[in-house]
């Protein structure tokens, strides 16, 4: 039979793909509408003047200064910064060191090792949590701001160790060798030729484990204090005594902070492209 098209089946067959297209521009508009649509009436309650969320009645920008003035709230954020900053630094240096020695040398146990580290990524957080402050507590370490950034460490560092692994596999290896044939030792080729190639996976893999740390919520519980209670932790105690509309003027300056990281990252990408 011959597999050449009548000119009807031609009429029909564009009609059709155009059918399917429809189909998937409307479904991919409704996954759009079903994300963002939340954030969208979130970021509109922000600016609400009734203190009840599911009621309108004006515009106002009161919120977003009573979060400035929420003493608590602020000293929060602070305690936050610090937290997700130096789990951050700690996170960077042993991922990239620890990325480094994966793909450097081969020994017994590598995939092991490599097994290992990968487990806190995939661990539930609850059971980190509890792990946590058992062994806090067995070794007689208080809970504070050390252990908080212990805990975060511990769960961000994996990250950036597989960002940087993904980005190692890419390099020549002849560029150390080249390196160390004009004289640089190993140190200095690794400081000034590996590191600046590694840049864009160093940079990537901050700000997950920035993101994490600044996010995460429930290791924090398990192991901060009240004097190191985090922004996450903070928040969750206000939203368990009712809908206060600081939340969404602070959960909107989240999002703006959010939007801002990407289009960085993606300035970050361009660079090492």
């Amino acid at each position: 039979m011959s597999a050449t098209l009548t000119p009807a089946s031609r009429r029909r067959w564009p009609s059709g793909i155009q059918l399917l297209d429809s189909t998937l521009s409307g479904w991919t508009a409704l996954v759009m509408l079903f994300l963002y649509l939340p954030i969208l009436v979130l970021v509109a309650y922000s600016f609400n003047r009734s203190r009840l969320n599911i009621v309108w009645s004006g515009f106002t920008a009161d919120w977003y200064r009573r979060v400035w003035e929420n003493g608590p709230l602020l000293r929060a954020a602070q305690n936050s910064l610090v937290v997700a900053g130096v789990s951050t630094l700690l996170s960077v240096l042993l991922g990239t060191v620890g990325a480094w020695l994966l793909h450097r040398y081969r020994f017994r146990g590598a995939r092991g090792l490599q097994t290992l580290v990968a487990v806190p990524m995939v661990m539930p957080e609850i059971l980190m949590g509890i792990s946590l402050l058992i062994l806090f507590a067995t070794v007689g370490m208080g809970l504070g701001f050390s252990a908080v950034i212990i805990g975060h460490v511990t769960f961000s560092f994996p990250f950036v160790l597989v960002a940087v692994q993904a980005r190692l596999k890419g390099l020549d290896p002849a560029m150390e060798e080249a390196a160390q044939d004009l004289g640089a030792t190993p140190l200095q080729a690794f400081w000034l030729v590996i590191v600046p190639c590694l840049r864009p996976a160093i940079v990537a893999g901050a700000l997950m484990a920035f993101t994490l740390s600044w996010d995460e919520l429930i290791v924090t519980f398990f192991t901060t204090n009240a004097a190191s209670a985090t922004l996450p932790i903070r928040v969750f105690g206000m939203a368990k005594v009712g809908l206060n509309p600081m939340l969404n003027a602070l959960s909107a300056i989240f999002i703006l902070a959010t939007i801002a990281f990407v289009f960085f990252s993606d300035y970050v990408k361009k660079l090492g492209r």
